[in-house]
């Protein structure tokens, strides 16, 4: 239990470093979005790469990208039913944040640092959670408040996620598999470089990104969405702990961990977009990345 709270005070700080260096000045949240983009677009393709590039893909596999997409749909048809009396700014803020996980920057770093080997079933559990992030939930959303249709939200899941390079990362891995080859030590090794400087980055960058001020005027309906999304997370975490039949209990960890992770910043992106305030939605997210953090930490520390 000792390892499991160092470890976990250790990312924790790492978050609280990037949150200070922001409030003395160090940096602001445009060096934020510079790290993000290195991240997208070098470090966490590294990770991912050299993650399934030793794996076998199986049926396994398949199942826990299905796992993804089905779970992501339940949550935000849920969120469209329970809050279907409400304003539209409500629905929008709820039905994007009640779903959508963030794998890549937090959840990913948070297991391997305990679970190296369980980065084959993030990245294939990331492959849906991207699909529905990347556009299905946006779809979803849309139609309910009737500002768009169906044809218009699957290109835009297309465009997405052309334009993702973890994704198409994911895509071109799991093709390179299923044909039995992989890449060469020395190409590992080289970019064993760059995935090394993945953890770290995410977490720095999400203490850069931390914002802990809300107006007043929100604060009921931030502790709704956040009560309903960790209550359901740990109805589904039970689920699969005590009921689910899986092929081995790493598995069973890692499905149950994810059913904690934070909210994903495609899901803050989104709603803002759809005319959620900045502040609203950068709040949530926030106290999610606090909350999941000591919740992931308290699961590992009983189911080991």
């Amino acid at each position: 239990m000792l390892t499991i709270l160092i470890n976990a005070f250790g990312l924790f700080l790492i978050i609280i470093a990037g949150f200070t260096i922001k409030r003395i000045g160090l940096v602001d949240k445009k060096d934020g979005q510079i790290l993000s983009k290195i991240i997208l677009n070098l470090t966490l393709p590294a990770t991912i790469i050299i993650g399934l590039n030793p794996i076998k893909v199986t049926g396994e596999f398949l199942i826990l990208t299905g796992s993804a997409i089905f779970i992501n749909l339940i949550l935000v048809l849920f969120a469209k039913k329970i809050w279907n009396k409400k304003e539209d700014y409500h629905r929008i803020l709820f039905m994007y944040c009640i779903t959508g996980y963030n794998i890549g920057n937090f959840t990913l770093p948070f297991i391997q640092s305990f679970y190296p080997e369980a980065s084959a079933y993030l990245f294939m559990f990331d492959v849906g959670n991207c699909i529905m992030l990347a556009g299905g939930t946006k779809m979803i959303v849309t139609s309910a408040i009737k500002k768009d249709d169906a044809s218009t939200g699957l290109n835009t899941l297309l465009t997405t996620l052309k334009g993702s390079v973890p994704f198409i990362t994911y895509i071109v891995m799991l093709l390179i598999r299923s044909l039995h080859l992989a890449l060469p030590d020395g190409a590992i090794s080289i970019l064993q470089l760059f995935a090394n400087a993945n953890g770290f980055l995410s977490l720095l960058m999400i203490g850069i990104y931390l914002e802990l001020v809300l107006p007043k005027k929100e604060s009921i309906v931030v502790r709704k969405i956040l009560f309903w999304r960790y209550s359901i997370g740990a109805i589904l975490a039970a689920v699969i702990f005590f009921i689910i039949p899986l092929p081995n209990e790493l598995l069973r960890l890692v499905l149950t961990l994810i059913c904690f992770a934070p909210i994903a910043t495609f899901s803050v992106i989104n709603s803002v977009e759809a005319g959620v305030e900045e502040s609203v939605a950068g709040f949530i997210s926030s106290v999610s990345i606090l909350i999941s953090l000591a919740l992931m930490t308290l699961v590992m520390i009983l189911a080991t």
